[in-house]
């Protein structure tokens, strides 16, 4: 399992570029093997499969590990988080596959990448400095009434929030309804950072709030940021404080410094620059 990371190939990790280049079958949708393909080596078998075919890439992977191939199967951003990782575990498991290194047995390694929320993160300033929780809004594997509680009870205890796959081509309305839940919340004045396409043509990067949040510029490659009571926007970047000036000062060996807690709504139709 190879994390390509978010941003293209500039973020691959050293571990990636290695297993990627001693591949013999480098399996994956086709975003990413074209993301991979200055990473193979000659003569490596690359096989491409579309949206929706996880548990079939899984298993097609399996089945050339057990066959004795080198077998890499990429994945955008980590591939634990929201990715293809669980596929691969979910369907050795269902099919009793042994994982070691002996024969008739399965070796496999999972190689991480910068996951979307940390490198969306890094765009908008430091919003995930504090508690914060992922909730995918994608109602195609778990129930929308199951998500929704999540939604409540992570805006209730106060968790940053990073909401992935808010809005498909057949998925309209949920980022509308998840803001209404957060609003209820926490309140029409909570920051939220948007980043699309992180490290890819066509980056964007906007700062908004929970009451004007629109999902007319939203799509699948966008992650949404959403702060907590704490979080402010200081020039143009979004920030939650972790307490550090509130606890220690603003200088060093100083004492306990001016309140962190700004006016969530300031500033925030400000975007910050992005290259």
């Amino acid at each position: 399992m190879v994390g390509l990371g978010s941003g293209g190939p500039k973020g691959i990790t050293l571990a990636a570029r290695e297993a990627l280049a001693g591949s013999e079958i480098v399996l994956g949708y086709k975003l990413y093997l074209d993301e991979a393909k200055s990473f193979l080596p000659p003569g490596c078998r690359v096989e491409s499969s579309g949206m929706t075919a996880e548990i079939g890439r899984a298993g097609r992977a399996l089945e050339l590990a057990l066959a004795g191939k080198n077998v890499s199967l990429v994945s955008g951003g980590d591939p634990g988080v929201y990715a293809m990782a669980g596929a691969v575990f979910e369907v050795a498991r269902e099919k009793k596959i042994p994982l070691g290194p002996g024969p008739g047995e399965v070796e496999i390694e999972v190689l991480t990448g910068t996951p979307a929320l940390t490198a969306a993160a890094a765009l908008l300033g430091a919003p995930l400095t504090h508690d914060f929780c992922a909730i995918s809004l994608s109602d195609r594997l778990t129930r929308w009434e199951t998500i929704e509680k999540r939604l409540a009870l992570a805006s209730e205890a106060g968790f940053v929030i990073a909401l992935y796959n808010p809005k498909s081509r057949g998925r309209a309305w949920q980022l509308g309804r998840a803001a209404e839940i957060l609003t209820a919340g926490l309140g029409p004045d909570v920051p939220v950072g948007l980043a699309a396409r992180v490290g890819r043509e066509g980056q964007s990067v906007r700062l908004t709030t929970l009451g004007k949040l629109s999902g007319e510029d939203v799509d699948m490659q966008t992650v949404v940021i959403v702060g907590n009571r704490s979080t402010v926007i200081y020039d143009g970047r979004m920030v939650t404080p972790r307490g550090y000036v509130d606890k220690y000062g603003a200088s060093p060996g100083g004492g306990k410094g001016a309140s962190a807690e700004d006016s969530p709504a300031g500033r925030a139709d400000r975007a910050p620059a992005t290259k």
